[in-house]
């Protein structure tokens, strides 16, 4: 018998001129980047969160907390590396990602499947495993007011008993 796990990511940063801005690994071109106390891949971190939940590990804060300098300006993939090792060692399989990113500016839509590619990279898969949806929030909240960007991200897990 087959047992199946989902989990939800959702994860926020402020924007600030002068930043870089990376989503899923991937460096987007842009007047305004992400702050964090690594590279603040709003969409690698909800990934991880959804991860690590559907697993029963905690959270991103919990194996990267942001006091701990070994994480300044890390390279968020490395925490979806790391995830997909501990999930590895309890035996669950990530089947699918279904994630959406929320940010007014600027337009993603091109940078799609270099996302994808660099996800499903990271996480072992093939692309067609990983969902990737931009929206933008209609002028409301932190992200609408284009001073957030936010992610969102819906994981599902397997594993043979």
């Amino acid at each position: 018998m087959t047992e199946y796990r989902q989990g939800i990511g959702w994860d926020i940063h402020r924007l600030a001129a002068g930043k870089k801005l990376i989503l899923g690994g991937v460096e987007i071109p842009s007047e305004a980047g992400l702050e964090g106390h690594s590279d603040a891949d709003v969409l690698s971190h909800a990934i991880t969160d959804a991860l690590l939940g559907a697993a029963g590990l905690g959270d991103i804060g919990l194996h990267f907390p942001d006091t701990d300098p070994r994480w300044r300006g890390a390279d968020s993939t490395t925490f979806l590396r790391h995830a997909l090792r501990m999930l590895r060692e309890r035996r669950w399989r990530v089947v699918h990602v279904d994630s959406t990113v929320v940010l007014e500016r600027p337009k993603l839509a091109p940078h799609r499947e270099a996302i994808r590619r660099r996800l499903a990279a990271a996480l072992e898969l093939e692309p067609e495993c990983v969902s990737v949806k931009f929206k933008t929030a209609e002028g409301l909240g932190p992200a609408g007011e284009g001073r957030a960007a936010e992610a969102h991200a819906v994981v599902t897990l397997s594993r043979d008993a």
